[in-house]
């Protein structure tokens, strides 16, 4: 097999992204596709697509496609009036991939692939875009495009060398969720493009304070309103935005400014459109072979075929091609729990046991452990993100002890307890204290992230701040103690885009973010209190570095719930400091309230959601020192006036020991 090195700058991307590529002036062996066929590959994106290369002196394009049930398959496009048979592709021996040097065909020509098939004694034709294309048209145009192959000029090397230690179980994550037709349009309404929304969004994320920026699907969706969960284009940025170079652009400026960049990825489903994955050769292929077992009930896409080794080398290929192509540094895998489970949606008869009789996806599960595994060995520091809403154990254990191999699971728990709580008038929360308290009972079982997520504000579910109730100054309150109780409980943060301003509006894909707010203080007031949660989170080592091990994390006082509040005590590693919270979730103030405390000493308020700069009434005083009596089996207390739905961080002025010594 022949290779060549790509060309890398020196300001590009070190030794773990410098990988050999194969030369596409090259013809395909059926050595060259034996990993391929085996589902060991994960560099797919070399052998199949569209290649701009040259061939005997000649520049033009290699296309190669896999089509094993086609009967013929040729490359059409304006360069030949998209006239089916005139460039008639080859079969590479017998693993149903065909291949086709056009010269004269370079970046930027539009092409699909037309298949000739009769899977099933009816003879069809049909014109394909490219599984593995590289870009695609605005929609409503569906057709591939070639992609010059030049490597982009990338200037993150610093950040890459660094990811590591960025992403370490003790570093801080804290997440801004965008949707990019919607965060911010041009006055006309049209949408900004990738460097656009480099040059605005990632400044504003990052004076925010958040780590990382993750983004609803940019893989290329034909229908707007999908929001890129209906995927197409496995290897393609959606055009919408700009080109493949523009989004690469984006990445680079977001390292550039000390961002991660996570992408949403949707291995579980594709699109059902007809010029895509669905029945690419006349059958199911990519997608499983009944129409029942196929087609998700939720949603009406197909699901992959994971016991076909070829799909599982696909969707491999695909995600290595985000983080090698575009140095995407996350993956957030979609919908998970649908992959898992066989019967996830479906009633008897719509699903078929496994050959041990049981419910599990046996073959969803060995993909996502090799996807673990691949992503570990070749680029340690991309973390990988599951949406998981079942109890399925071991989502973030390592796949050699018997686990998925994620870095993180999202906790739909602490979510839906918490807002189902804060949605309650403040009377009736006394009855659902332990919904507060109960995300502790597991949250070190795996490494959790809370979400506020996009699913939380649409489809009539309100955003954040109309789902608290009593009058504003109450949902203005509420919505603070929120972000305040999910900053400091115990998992990595995400927060949907509008969720820092207190968004009135569902979110729309056809709007923006209701920007106008930030006239008034109070939504100016949240914007400040999410960018001080974040600086303190992101400086304060006892907020994240022990997030994941129950000895970082202690109650203080769990029982209050005659008053609604709240305290516990978060550690440092070294045990010499902590911070300790309080929260009050009732909407009434409780004079002279007594907070037990593991020491005494001189406490100062580091954050405070009564501080009138984020939109609060009045700032809280502390007295001068704390007490040393014993209160609730602690060594100290603090006589503290709280006020309604107030949320506080304190800390120790002096450096405590694990001694008890001041």
């Amino acid at each position: 097999m022949r290779w060549q090195i790509e060309h890398q700058k020196t300001s590009g991307p070190p030794g773990p992204l410098k990988t050999p590529a194969r030369d596409p002036s090259f013809p395909l062996s059926a050595a060259d596709l034996e990993p391929f066929r085996a589902g060991r590959e994960s560099a797919l994106y070399d052998l199949l697509g569209a290649h701009p290369c040259e061939r005997d002196g000649a520049a033009g394009t290699r296309f190669a496609v896999w089509a094993p049930r086609a009967e013929a398959v040729s490359v059409v496009g304006a360069f030949n009036a998209w006239e089916a048979g005139r460039d008639p592709m080859s079969p590479v021996g017998d693993a149903g991939v065909w291949e086709l040097f056009l010269p004269g065909v370079g970046p930027g020509a539009l092409y699909k692939y037309h298949v000739r098939s009769g899977a099933d004694g009816t003879p069809r034709d049909v014109n394909k875009a490219d599984p593995m294309g590289r870009a695609m048209e605005v929609r409503p145009g569906t057709a591939s495009r070639v992609v010059a192959g030049d490597p982009y000029p990338w200037m993150d090397r610093t950040w890459l060398e660094g990811r590591r230690q960025r992403s370490a179980p003790t570093a801080p994550v804290s997440i801004y969720e965008v949707h990019l037709g919607s965060w911010r349009r041009h006055a006309d309404g049209s949408w900004l493009g990738y460097r656009a929304l480099a040059r605005e969004l990632l400044p504003y994320v990052a004076d925010l304070g958040f780590t990382h920026v993750e983004l609803l699907p940019v893989t290329e969706h034909p229908y707007d309103a999908s929001w890129g969960y209906q995927t197409v284009g496995y290897f393609a940025p959606t055009s919408r935005y700009g080109t493949p170079d523009d989004f690469a652009y984006f990445v680079d400026k977001a390292h550039r400014l000390g961002l991660g960049v996570v992408l949403d990825w949707v291995p579980g489903h594709f699109g059902p459109d007809l010029h895509g994955l669905r029945t690419f050769d006349g059958a199911p292929l990519y997608e499983m072979g009944e129409e029942t077992r196929a087609v998700h009930p939720d949603w009406g896409t197909l699901v992959f075929d994971f016991g076909r080794p070829e799909v599982v080398s696909f969707l491999l290929s695909s995600a290595r091609y985000w983080i090698e192509r575009y140095h995407v540094d996350g993956l957030r895998v979609d919908a998970v729990a649908s992959m898992l489970h066989l019967d996830y949606s479906r009633e008897a008869g719509q699903w078929e046991p496994n050959e041990l009789g049981g419910r599990e996806n046996l073959g969803a599960i060995a993909f996502l452990k090799t996807l673990a595994k691949t992503v570990r060995e070749r680029f340690p520091g991309v973390l990988l993100f599951a949406e998981e809403s079942s109890a399925w154990p071991g989502i973030t254990a390592s796949p050699d002890e018997g686990g998925l191999g994620f870095d993180f699971k999202w906790n739909m728990g602490w979510m839906n307890d918490t807002l189902r709580v804060l949605g309650t008038a403040p009377e009736r929360r006394p009855r659902l204290h332990t919904r507060l308290t109960f995300s502790l009972h597991y949250a070190h079982q795996e490494r959790h992230l809370l979400p506020l997520s996009h699913d939380e504000v649409v489809h009539l579910k309100r955003p954040l701040l109309e789902k608290m109730p009593g009058p504003d100054e109450e949902k203005f309150a509420t919505l603070r103690l929120l972000l305040g109780y999910m900053w400091t409980h115990p998992g990595a943060k995400l927060l949907f885009m509008g969720g820092e301003l207190g968004q009135r509006r569902e979110w729309d894909e056809e709007g923006s973010i209701d920007w106008e707010l930030l006239d008034d203080p109070s939504h100016r007031g949240i914007r400040r209190w999410v960018r001080a949660l974040n600086e303190v989170y992101v400086r304060e080592p006892a907020l994240h570095a022990l997030d994941h091990k129950p000895e970082g994390f202690e109650w203080l006082d769990v029982h209050d719930a005659r008053h609604s509040v709240l305290s516990y005590v978060r550690w440092r590693p070294d045990w010499e400091d902590f911070v300790v919270a309080v929260a009050n979730f009732s909407a009434t103030a409780w004079p002279e309230y007594r907070v037990a405390l593991p020491a005494a000493g001189t406490y100062q308020v580091l954050l405070d959601s009564g501080d009138p700069a984020f939109g609060g009434g009045v700032r809280t005083q502390l007295p001068e020192s704390a007490e040393e009596v014993d209160y609730l089996g602690r060594p100290a207390a603090l006589t503290v006036d709280l006020p309604p739905l107030g949320f506080l961080v304190l800390q120790r002025t002096e450096r405590y020991r694990a001694t008890g010594t001041g």
